[in-house]
């Protein structure tokens, strides 16, 4: 139950931290906001929205950390309840077969040339 949970608020901040980085600006987008499409109508002001995204996409961020340690934590502790081999069947080897030896292999023939029949002396 637990791992379902920490699951789910992992999942919840991960996709909290792809929209918050896709709301944000880039370092470039200060030359866009000479043109008119800078932030100083938004809700938080100029300054204001670039500092409140980036905090909560820090709070986000170590959120999404400490779920991630909770569930390599969480998965790694789970109780054993079985063999690793279980359900896996080891079959004896079968008794050796006596076999004869292999014949060895005759050599291959010569190559014949059709076009010549005589060869250069």
């Amino acid at each position: 139950m637990l791992e379902i949970i920490i699951l789910a608020l992992h999942v919840l901040a991960a996709a909290g931290l792809i929209g918050l980085v896709l709301l944000q600006h880039g370092k470039g987008a200060d030359m866009g906001a000479a043109f008119g499409s800078g932030a100083s109508g938004s809700l938080f002001g100029a300054s204001g929205s670039a500092n409140f995204l980036s905090r909560t996409t820090a709070v986000l961020a170590a959120v999404f950390f400490l779920t991630s340690m909770g569930l390599t934590y969480v998965t790694s502790h789970k109780p054993q309840t079985g063999s690793v081999m279980e359900g896996h069947k080891t079959e004896q080897p079968a008794a050796p077969v006596q076999t004869q030896p292999a014949k060895p292999a005759e050599p291959a023939p010569a190559p014949t040339d059709t076009k010549n029949n005589e060869i250069p002396k």
